[in-house]
């Protein structure tokens, strides 16, 4: 039976030209200090194509000019000693059982593989080596693939070095049925866990302190993995977009905007809810967060497919426009932007921001978006931002988030009941 990481990868494949061989790698966790380590995080490419969620592994995907396709998995052989320090490193059988790959070598063997894959291409064209060079900023470490295509240039100058990120990307945008139904569970661990914050929050209680009731709830599920670091931010502070001290006190009065999300099987949920650290919303404060909601569900309705973010963002400006002036806004030579300042929608999937491809940037079908506008009212002390997760479907969009609590009514009845 064919796994969902071989369809993946032969999607992947079907992509790449022929005469091109594929790297990708599944990371190492650097050195901290001594004899510690960082936490290992999975590359989440290589995630996506095996399905295997170890550190130190080369996935090689081999396409030939007449089409024909091979597939090598490279891993650390396993160690009885260290099998006893850290626990026993995955063994071939184990690795082809997940990944669906059924040649797996160990990485001693991968230099003399790499050489070996050149010297065979000899006559057959030029190769050409695909690699996600993927760079943030421009002087951050090299990942791996960084350091593979500068032997290989530097080895074998012959060889062609292609970019495939965009790709990758483009596969990693529309969500399959297994991903999302990772996703949905995400969704519901983050649901409950959010529920027992706001139930747990006090006036005077440290923003960490709410961390920690939300940390709790998540780890009750047996949920490990946040989907990145949570934003518990009070009064003043919610109007820092990503805001990540989370260790002062919320004073009677005062709401808290919440910025987080668990992940299941790395696949993310991403929720932003702002409430009450007393429990019941000032006038002001609801209207305010009325008008946020309203922008919101605005959005929500209106995506679909062949919209691009950038036209669900204008919709949220062209409201508030409107809606802001009521509420003594745009005064004083201010504007939409004094007090909305970010975009209202990010791909969402094994990284909260995930991954995009140029060529795709109209909505299709399977893709997975936030939906998060805000408004930033420093003078105010006010910072409010609202964010749910949706699919886009054939004719619209399905709100991911729908049970997790929203409205104004819905937080305060949750906040007062035992």
């Amino acid at each position: 039976m064919e796994t969902i990481y071989q369809t993946r990868r032969e999607a992947l494949l079907n992509r790449l030209e022929p005469s091109t061989a594929a790297f990708i790698f599944s990371g190492k966790a650097p050195m901290r200090s001594q004899d510690e380590s960082y936490p290992f995080a999975v590359d989440r490419s290589f995630f996506y194509l095996t399905g295997i969620d170890r550190e130190n592994m080369i996935l090689l995907m081999k396409k030939y000019p007449d089409g024909r396709t091979e597939e090598t998995l490279f891993i650390e052989p396993y160690s009885e000693f260290w099998a006893k320090w850290v626990g026993g490193r995955m063994k071939a059988d184990e690795a082809k059982a997940v990944s669906g790959i059924a040649d797996i070598r160990y990485l001693e063997d991968f230099d003399g593989a790499l050489n070996r894959l050149v010297s065979s291409w000899q006559g057959l064209g030029t190769l050409t080596v695909g690699l996600d060079l993927w760079r943030y900023q421009p002087d951050q470490t090299d990942t791996p693939a960084h350091g593979l295509a500068k032997r290989l240039q530097e080895r074998y100058p012959a060889v062609r070095i292609a970019d495939i990120r965009g790709e990758l990307a483009a596969l990693r945008m529309l969500k399959d049925e297994n991903e999302i139904a990772q996703m949905r569970l995400a969704q519901d661990a983050t649901n409950t866990a959010i529920r027992a914050m706001m139930r747990h929050a006090r006036p005077g209680m440290n923003e960490a302190e709410l961390e920690g009731a939300f940390d709790f709830s998540l780890a009750c599920q047996g949920e490990r993995e946040h989907a990145f670091q949570s934003i518990v931010a009070g009064g003043k502070r919610a109007t820092t977009l990503h805001y990540s001290d989370n260790n002062q006190v919320v004073e009677d009065g005062e709401l808290v905007l919440i910025d987080l999300g668990s992940a299941h099987n790395h696949y993310c949920a991403d929720i932003s809810r702002t409430f009450p650290v007393n429990g019941r919303f000032t006038p002001r404060q609801k209207a305010l967060y009325d008008t946020v909601l309203a922008a919101q569900e605005l959005v929500i309705r209106s995506a679909k497919p062949g919209m691009t973010l950038g036209e669900l963002n204008t919709l949220v400006v062209d409201y508030y426009k409107e809606a802001l002036e009521p509420l003594g806004l745009l005064k004083d030579g201010k504007s939409v932007g004094d007090y909305y300042y970010h975009g209202v929608s990010h791909q969402l999937g094994l990284d909260t921001h995930d991954v995009g491809n140029p060529t795709m940037n109209r909505l299709q079908p399977g893709m997975v978006i936030t939906v998060e506008p805000g408004l930033y009212v420093e003078e105010e002390g006010i910072g409010i931002r609202i964010e749910n997760d949706i699919l886009i479907t054939e004719t619209g969009a399905e709100d991911l988030s729908a049970g997790i609590l929203k409205t104004t009514e819905e937080i305060e009845s949750w906040m007062k009941s035992e």
